[in-house]
């Protein structure tokens, strides 16, 4: 067993893309390739060349809330930036950085978001103020009232049945989820509750892409918010693929995929330790464990996601995994 990286290797593997995706802002150029080779590529590479992975139950990663702060504020300084830069560069540059910083949204500004949404307080409302402007704000009611409670249940929209492909789970899905999540708030407020300021976030930001680009800017806003969200349903997808308990049994090890490799946890904060996190919600990101006997994806997570985008490979390799967690 490795030793436990440093806050800084920590964070620096969370932070290290925006400053490149910042520099492709700035200077164009070959800088644009090299944030979105980085945001394509690297976990990928990286979990393969270097496949370092966790010791059952072992937390290893140090955290703060202070980096979950960082991370949350830099999507939203730089979503403007990256459609203001985006628009000014033009084809194709424009569309390579809309992608990288697209990537790096989904990857870690998610993980941060949904770390922040599981907080109190302000935390709570910086990552209530992220998934609104990426035009995915229900995110941050379905997900705590619907699928934590749900999962792996045909009652959750966001837990994919066995034999169902990515394109298919991403057409029930993302409706399905707005719409679970409305009905709780409404069972729990006796209205529609924080889906106005969802609403509201998701028009100021497509207003402000409007302003700082005209159409253009709207499309690209509205191009890197449907990206955003693709990806969050495709980290669902992988992660619960499959995995089926009875309605009102308590969630377990089992009803999660999990992947060890050191350094996609890293970059994603800890979501690939998945089983974990549904088991103790509350439990902060860095001392998310991997539990014993807890369902191993075949794959990194990263990689993982790619092969779902090719269902019958991704339903073909799923269903000797799946054979495996019922052995």
């Amino acid at each position: 067993m490795r030793p436990a990286l440093p806050l800084i290797a920590f964070a620096l593997a969370a932070l290290s893309p925006l400053g490149l995706i910042l520099l492709a802002c700035l200077w164009g150029g070959p800088w644009v390739w090299i944030a979105l080779g980085w945001m394509a590529l690297s976990a990928v590479a990286i979990d393969l060349v270097l496949p370092w992975a966790a010791g059952e139950s072992e937390a290893e990663f140090p955290g703060s809330d202070l980096l979950l702060m960082a991370l949350g504020v830099g999507v939203l300084v730089a979503l403007p930036l990256v459609v203001r830069a985006a628009v000014v560069q033009g084809w194709p540059q424009g569309l390579g950085l809309a992608l990288a910083a697209g990537l790096w949204f989904g990857q870690v500004g998610h993980p941060a978001a949904h770390e922040l949404i599981h907080r109190g307080g302000g935390l709570f409302r910086l990552g209530v103020a992220v998934y609104a402007v990426l035009l995915f704000g229900h995110h941050a009611s379905a997900h705590r009232l619907v699928h934590h409670r749900h999962v792996a249940t045909g009652d959750d929209p966001n837990s994919a049945r066995a034999g169902e492909g990515y394109y298919r789970f991403l057409l029930r899905a993302w409706p399905g989820s707005i719409r679970a999540g409305l009905a709780a708030e409404r069972r729990l407020r006796g209205h529609a509750g924080p889906y106005w300021v969802y609403g509201l976030g998701a028009l100021a930001g497509l207003a402000c892409g409007f302003a700082l680009g005209g159409g253009t800017g709207l499309a690209i806003w509205a191009g890197i918010g449907l990206h955003f969200g693709a990806q969050v349903l495709l980290s669902d997808y992988v992660q619960h693929y499959g995995l089926r308990r009875a309605p009102g049994t308590p969630v377990a090890t089992g009803h999660s995929w999990n992947a060890p490799q050191w350094f996609s946890s890293a970059l994603m904060l800890n979501a690939p330790r998945h089983s974990d996190h549904h088991a103790h919600p509350s439990r902060p990101y860095s001392a998310l464990r991997l539990p014993e006997g807890a369902p191993i994806l075949p794959w990194p997570l990263p990689l993982a996601c790619v092969v779902a985008l090719y269902p019958p490979l991704w339903r073909r390799r799923m269903a000797q995994a799946l054979a495996l967690t019922k052995a």
